[in-house]
């Protein structure tokens, strides 16, 4: 769900009719004014988005360019020349990333006409281009902005016209690392040579992310993205919709790592050799290989950790749907099944010592308490599974191993490890034993007393009051003839279940 943001209009009434007023007639000049009015008028109480920022500046364009217009000819292509160029600008600069893109793999994923950018790099770096050429490009880019802002706006639940299109893959960004990290991991004296091209794949890689965020805005949010901060004032709702984005972007570069041939090695011999004996890492040669690149990734995104770390405790406990696989290596090795994956016990060690490898790593590089967080994730998971956990060996070794010095946590691991529980199930009994069914009983009888009590009517109430000085046998005689007189009252609330009821403990199962 998204969080609410600040907007110029009061309703979306005032939007909708901004947006009759630039499109209904397009020769219609008194009501484009009505609109450049209004828009200036929201200007003025706060900052508008991009897109009507750009809307409002073709339109004073538009407006100006007229038979009664006393403007000269190269104002009006300047004048046409820079609303364009505002709009391009302020569509891509934001969605740059830390590497910078070129801005018509930008435009092209936004669904901007590639003309648009071309003219746009002409009118900033060559000549102007001609009126009637500009005049078509102003006309265009309100058509996009009328598909792109206007109606989306309006209309959230409707489909978009166009869908977005796909995104690069990053299998061979990955490959091309993993192949140099290879040569020079085994050849130390080479690591000068393929220094650049190791550098330029961790670019591309951040380039991808980056991409992968301009994909979430139509992905997660459905639209371009128009509240990207540009300024130093950035609300809420934006920094909780740049973080879904950049979480997006980071579940699906854990999907690929998550593939056998990755992170984890294909042959079954590398995955099972520790870096030491009594350490629970993943084997030293992988580790010299993705080492660098997790560790660049998490410079730049500080969720990464958490968000790897996470994938890999849920993909420990519900093998039932991995990352398929991908041969990253330059032979024609078979690769198996997903059910050969699935089943496979050194896939998933292997990847239980990533997540260690995580955990002990990028402990002091992220505002977050990821040991915390990591056995959080892993003690829910497997709690869900509970008590489908045969097939969990490693994701237990590895919540044995993070809970270790801490007594909160290894007593809740132990209700999920305990070979009692796991072999009785649930319909066991849990230790209550006839003591605790007395003090539950005496608890029952108090509370079902003073409820009969407080449900006597009003009259009995006075009746008894009345009596509290009269003799003992008396007073006894007297409640005895209306007891009998008047019905049982049941008391609300608590009952004695009946022989059905099995004991359990109380928000463990469901």
């Amino acid at each position: 769900m998204r969080l609410p943001r600040r907007v110029p209009w009061a309703s979306t009434a005032e939007l909708e009719q901004v947006c009759s007023w630039i499109y209904a007639d397009e020769n219609d000049h008194d009501s484009k004014i009505l609109a450049i009015n209004r828009l200036s008028a929201w200007d003025a109480i706060t900052k508008l988005p991009h897109a009507l920022e750009s809307t409002l500046s073709l339109l004073v364009a538009v407006t100006h360019d007229n038979k009664h217009s006393q403007l000269s000819n190269l104002s009006l292509r300047q004048s046409y020349a820079a609303a364009i160029i505002r709009l391009v600008n302020g569509l891509v600069d934001p969605l740059q990333g830390t590497y910078a893109r070129s801005i018509a793999s930008i435009a092209n994923q936004l669904g901007l006409p590639s003309w648009l950018v071309e003219l746009r790099h002409a009118a900033t770096h060559e000549e102007l281009p001609s009126l009637s050429l500009l005049r078509e490009a102003a006309r265009q880019s309100l058509s996009w902005l009328l598909h792109n802002y206007f109606l989306p706006t309006i209309n959230p639940q409707a489909e978009t016209s166009t869908p977005a299109p796909p995104l690069r893959p990053l299998k061979p960004i990955l490959k091309r690392y993993k192949e140099c990290m290879k040569i020079v991991s085994r050849d130390a004296s080479l690591a000068s040579q393929y220094k650049q091209e190791i550098t330029s794949a961790m670019k591309d890689i951040e380039r991808w992310l980056a991409e992968a965020g301009v994909a979430a805005n139509l992905s997660i949010i459905g639209e371009v993205g128009w509240d990207t901060p540009t300024t130093s004032g950035t609300s809420t709702s934006t920094l909780a919709e740049q973080d879904s984005k950049e979480k997006w972007a980071l579940d699906r570069l854990c999907d690929e790592l998550l593939e056998k041939g990755a992170l984890v090695p294909l042959s079954k011999k590398k995955r099972t050799t520790s870096s030491s004996d009594d350490a629970f890492l993943p084997p030293s040669n992988t580790i010299a290989i993705w080492a660098p690149v997790l560790q660049f990734i998490q410079l730049q995104h500080t969720e990464f950790a958490l968000v790897l770390g996470s994938r890999i405790c849920s993909q420990l406990v519900n093998p039932e749907s991995p990352s398929s696989s991908f041969n990253y290596n330059n032979d024609s090795t078979p690769l198996q099944s997903e059910a050969a994956v699935k089943s496979d016990p050194t896939y998933l060690y292997c990847l239980a010592r990533w997540a260690n490898w995580v955990c002990d790593s990028f402990a002091e590089s992220t505002t977050q308490d990821l040991r915390r967080d990591m056995v959080a994730q892993l003690l829910q998971d497997l709690g869900r599974a509970f008590p489908n956990t045969k097939n969990a060996s490693s994701a237990l070794e590895l919540a044995s191993i993070l809970c270790k010095g801490n007594a909160g946590l290894e007593s809740v691991l132990g209700l999920l490890t305990n070979p009692g529980i796991m072999k009785q199930g649930l319909s066991a009994p849990r230790g209550w034993t006839a003591p605790d069914m007395q003090i539950m009983q005496e608890r029952l009888d108090t509370l079902q007393k003073s409820t009969s009590s407080s449900l006597l009517p009003s009259k009995q109430t006075e009746a008894l009051q009345q009596q509290k000085d009269a003799p003992l046998q008396h007073r006894q005689s007297t409640l005895s003839t209306q007891a009998q007189a008047q019905p049982a009252v049941v008391a609300r609330g608590w009952k004695l279940a009946g022989e059905s009821w099995q004991p359990c403990p109380i928000g463990v199962f469901a």
